[in-house]
Order: structure tokens, then C-alpha cells, then sequence
């Protein structure tokens, strides 16, 4: 039988591993033919051998989405082998530099917001006239917990920065994409057992603290959050399920985000956006003007 996203295409940034490669998976699953963009050969062409698997058209684009001239060049590839894009998962990231602020170096800085942050945006906006044109599509933009967090992790400062900016560009951008068809919004996966994790492993509790370090081995040695959670978020943004949904950050292991198409008319607020605490939301009696 059809799926909910037959004949739909997708691109999946950091497509190679981890969520995904469950997301591209997941997304093919669905019925949709699927892009898989990454740095590393070899995991790609298994990500997109998993597509293939399920009976849908893929393509392997090997490109590092912080190069500022890759998204104009994965669109059009896209789009002559493919058609036009019906999704786009913004997930390719970069947790390094790790360490306190005093002691990373300011360009690497810079490339973790190129990749993380710059990157999602040149991709969008290379595929966001057509979609507007058609009237339909669908951009997710993997973020974390850590960009809500009441206080970042220590030694997190570029992933955290990041993580915060692109759920923001989510949210600005839904609002100028309102009744145009065209929903955008971020994700929380959860805390996963992935590369990321092995390098804040490696970088040891000199540089992310000792609460964080501690929290780390623990999740690796529980198994973390599986990787089909996020990714089945990230199919359900991708469908007509979840149309009129747009602007939000949800996670996927907190929210009851499967029953949210009952409840659109509440959404139509700063449910699931980051804001700001004032003291009466703490029970103080100061702080009002």
C-alpha cells in the first residue's frame, strides 16, 4: 500500500549515521525517494542502500554543508535527478569545539555556526521559492534539549549557541511562511548514542565538566535514546499529517507531539517556542512593571 509520503522528496542532511540515516530510512519507509547528503563516502552509500531497500529512488551526495557553495549545489543536483523537494531534515551537525570558551579556538568556533547554523539556512533558502510556488513543503531542523536547557552545558558553548539559533530560524521563519503552505519547525531527539557523544566523551571532563562527563558514560552505558524516535518526528513534520503545524521546537520523547493535529487551535500560541522567565513565572512578586 501507499505510504503517507508517496511519490514526496526529501533531502537528509547528515544522512552517512545515527539519526539520519534513521530519518532517511524511515522517510523511504513512507514512500517518499530520498536525497542523502553527508561528509563520509562509505556511510553514505549505505544510507542511501537502505532507501533503494525500501523500493525508492536515492541519490548519494558526498558535500560538507558548512562549504558556502554546497546547498546551492545539492539543490540542483537534487532537483535534475529527482524533482523538486518536498522536505528538507536539516540534521548534518557538529558538536566541536568542546571546552570552555577561554581555550577553543574563535574559528573553529565560526565553523561549528557555518555548519550548524549557516548551513540549514543556505539549504532552505536554495529550495524555499519552489515550495512556495507549489504551495507545500516541509523543512525540520534537528536541534537539541540543550538549546532550551535553563543553563548550557559547560564547555558546549559553540553547540549550544548553535542549537538555540536554529530553532529560532525556525520559528521566524514560520512566521513568514504563514498560509503559504510551507511549515517549518525543530526538533529534540533526545540524548543519543552517536559520534557526538564518543567526541564530548573523548574530550573529557576537563572540558565539558565532571556532572556532564558523568551524564555521558551513563548514557552510553544505558544505550541512550533510540535513534527512531527523532526520526519518526521528523517524518510526521515531513507529512500532511502535520499540516498548520509550524514554528515549534518539540521533542521527541517528551511531547505527545502524534496527538497535536487534535489540538492545532491551541498551538495558534508560544506552546513549544523558546521564551523568556520572568519572575512571576517562578513565584516571585517582583520584576512587574
Amino acid at each position: 500500500m501507499p505510504g503517507r509520503l508517496e511519490d514526496k522528496v526529501a533531502i537528509v542532511t547528515g544522512a552517512g549515521r545515527g539519526i539520519g540515516r534513521a530519518t532517511a530510512a524511515l522517510l523511504a519507509g513512507e514512500g517518499a525517494d530520498v536525497a542523502c547528503v553527508a561528509r563520509t563516502g562509505p556511510e553514505l552509500a549505505e544510507a542511501a542502500a537502505g532507501v533503494r531497500a525500501a523500493g525508492r529512488r536515492a541519490i548519494q551526495i558526498q558535500a560538507d554543508i558548512g562549504d558556502p557553495d554546497a546547498a546551492g549545489l545539492i539543490a540542483a543536483r537534487v532537483q535534475a535527478v529527482l524533482g523538486d523537494v518536498d522536505i528538507v531534515v536539516n540534521n548534518a551537525a557538529t558538536v566541536t569545539p568542546v571546552g570552555p570558551t577561554a581555550s577553543i579556538d574563535p574559528d573553529q568556533w565560526a565553523r561549528a555556526l557555518a555548519v550548524n547554523v549557516a548551513g540549514p539556512m543556505r539549504l532552505t533558502r536554495a529550495l524555499l521559492d519552489g515550495m512556495v510556488k507549489r504551495g507545500w513543503g516541509r523543512i525540520v531542523n534537528v536541534s537539541s534539549g540543550i538549546a532550551a536547557a535553563p543553563a548550557a552545558m559547560v564547555g558546549m558553548n559553540a553547540y549550544a549557541a548553535s542549537k538555540a539559533a536554529v530553532v529560532r530560524f525556525a520559528e521566524t521563519l514560520a512566521e513568514e511562511l504563514r498560509e503559504r503552505g510551507v511549515d517549518v519547525n525543530a526538533i529534540a531527539p533526545g540524548a543519543l548514542n552517536t559520534r557526538m557523544l564518543e567526541e564530548v566523551l573523548h574530550a573529557g571532563p576537563q572540558s565539558v565538566g565532571e556532572e556532564f562527563y558523568q551524564r555521558a558514560l551513563e548514557q552510553r552505558r544505558s544505550g541512550g535514546i533510540p535513534l527512531r524516535y527523532g526520526a519518526k518526528l521528523a517524518v510526521f513534520l515531513g507529512s500532511a499529517a502535520s499540516d498548520g503545524i509550524t514554528g515549534k521546537l518539540l521533542s521527541a520523547v517528551w511531547d505527545p507531539w502524534r496527538e497535536l493535529p487534535e489540538r492545532r487551535a491551541d498551538l495558534d500560541s508560544d506552546v513549544y517556542t523558546l521564551r523568556r522567565i520572568v519572575p512571576s513565572d517562578r513565584g516571585l512578586d517582583w520584576g512587574e512593571v
